[in-house]
């Protein structure tokens, strides 16, 4: 390990403090404008101008004692509406009072939430009785976005399975923070994706030879191959080896065995089904997969579908991509002909079904009996819209991304699309806040969740976005012929 790296082990840069022990003050705090609330608008205006700010704290002295509100341009806005001019309008007229407050040593979580809890966008931080200044959203978001990526950087730099361990704690410390701002949930996918996608070639380059690297392509699978994984779930991961290597000499099942289990050290828990690169089946050299390829298209194993859908979100994360390219080369030259197989791949999109009507216990808040949000919601838009990427051809991994492409190549309707892809993201935030709260409550994440543990604004939109799956789901059918299988 280099000198720097070890001093950075020890003695961590202030700046690289994970995101749970981050405080308010960590963050951008502007300094305080303080304006009197005797001030017309256009002088507060003109102070606003000359100091290039966009908030103005007021003072403003009454018969119980000064009182401290304040001002934006949003403020501004509203009282340009107003019958009296603004140069006879007297700022308090129009400040919010009292301001919502935040202590410069809460947590950066603490501020998140009352930015969400109150409704506003910015919050003024004390240390005691002293005004700091003010926090604004998106000063606290750039806070979290730069977090991320120096992050990025300690996994780069990382030097051990411990460091990479650190830098994976923040990744999931960022995820509930950034659910907790509101961010939207495909923007947490993509982040949080690009991060694990970082950690995982970085651990491989750790546990396995230069030489095995250099001559294989580690591939990540399933939800984290499409960007949709946000709290870590069952490995999915798979290694191409290139033709003709000597695998005793490159240590191929040393170096995949030990990245199993520094996956398990680093939260990924195993993969019930073996999909896992320490397995034989997930680690062939390229003849032996195209072999296995074919054998899932043409071969009898009821497994063979799943198989390939697993496949087919495979992303190259480390080592040759040119390898994983090969391979999808080949699965377009075997689906040729093979329609009959397409619709028994895209019958998985229909195989689950809720016993005793998901309708109905939506609307009793008090059932107890779970709603699993993957079988009934996220397979079957996400295998669905798999297997249409399969009948055409696309390369494209995300959900969202690959309805887009069907509709650019006019093979989908762009509304259904629109509704799908507002499900989907709506069915992932809810099992992202179920999963957090889980995880919370010391429990494993689940895709379960009973109607009891949802609000009114949680149960209503369920139910809209489960109605879009079961009409997706008889698109489905029609369009693959699923009744003449």
């Amino acid at each position: 390990m280099s000198t720097s790296r070890a001093n950075a082990a020890v003695d961590p840069q202030p700046e690289l403090l994970s995101l749970a022990t981050a405080r308010v003050r960590d963050a951008f705090v502007r300094p305080p404008l303080y304006v009197d609330g005797a001030l017309d608008l256009v002088t507060v205006c003109r102070t606003l101008a000359a100091e290039d700010a966009t908030t103005a704290l007021v003072r403003d002295a009454g018969a119980g004692g000064e009182r401290l509100g304040i001002f934006t341009t949003t403020d501004l806005r509203d009282a340009l509406l107003r019958a009296t001019p603004p140069e006879r309008l007297a700022v308090r007229e129009v400040a919010h009072f009292p301001v919502h407050e935040v202590r410069a040593d809460a947590e950066i979580f603490e501020a998140l939430w009352a930015m969400l809890r109150h409704r506003v966008h910015r919050l003024v931080v004390r240390d005691g009785e002293r005004v700091l200044g003010v926090l604004g959203q998106l000063d606290l978001l750039n806070f979290v976005a730069n977090h991320s990526h120096l992050t990025g950087i300690q996994i780069e730099e990382a030097g051990s399975v411990a460091e990479l361990a650190q830098a994976g704690a923040r990744v999931d410390e960022m995820v509930r923070l950034l659910h907790v701002s509101g961010i939207r949930i495909e923007r947490m996918g993509q982040l949080v994706s690009e991060l694990n996608r970082r950690l995982v070639a970085r651990l491989w380059s750790l546990v396995a030879p230069p030489a095995l690297v250099a001559n294989s392509c580690l591939l990540v699978m399933g939800s984290e191959g499409r960007g949709e994984q946000l709290v870590k779930t069952d490995q999915d991961n798979a290694l191409v080896l290139r033709d003709g290597l000597d695998h005793e000499a490159l240590d191929v099942g040393g170096a995949t065995a030990r990245f199993t289990a520094a996956l398990l050290a680093l939260g990924w828990p195993a993969c019930p089904g073996g999909i896992m690169v320490s397995r034989p089946a997930w680690c062939r050299p390229v003849a032996a997969w195209r072999d296995a390829i074919r054998g899932w298209i043409h071969g009898h194993d009821p497994e063979g579908p799943m198989q390939l859908a697993i496949f087919c979100d495979a992303v190259a994360v480390a080592g040759d991509a040119q390898l994983l390219a090969q391979l999808r080369g080949h699965l377009d030259q075997v689906l040729s002909g093979a329609d009959t197989f397409l619709a028994r791949f895209a019958a998985a999109a229909d195989q689950f079904h809720e016993p005793g009507g998901w309708f109905a216990r939506l609307k009793t808040p008090r059932d107890e009996r779970a709603l699993d949000l993957k079988k009934l919601g996220t397979f079957p838009i996400v295998h669905g819209v798999r297997a249409l990427a399969l009948e055409y051809r696309l390369r494209e991994l995300g959900s969202v991304e690959r309805l887009r492409a069907l509709v650019a190549a006019g093979h989908f309707d762009a509304a259904r699309a629109d509704e799908l892809a507002a499900a989907l993201h709506l069915l992932m935030g809810i099992r992202l806040g179920h999963q957090l709260r889980q995880r919370a409550g010391g429990r494993a994440a689940s895709n379960e969740v009973r109607p009891s543990e949802l609000g009114t604004l949680e149960r209503e939109p369920l139910h809209g976005a489960l109605e879009i799956v079961r009409d997706f789901r008889l698109w489905l059918r029609q369009h693959f012929h699923f009744d003449a299988l």
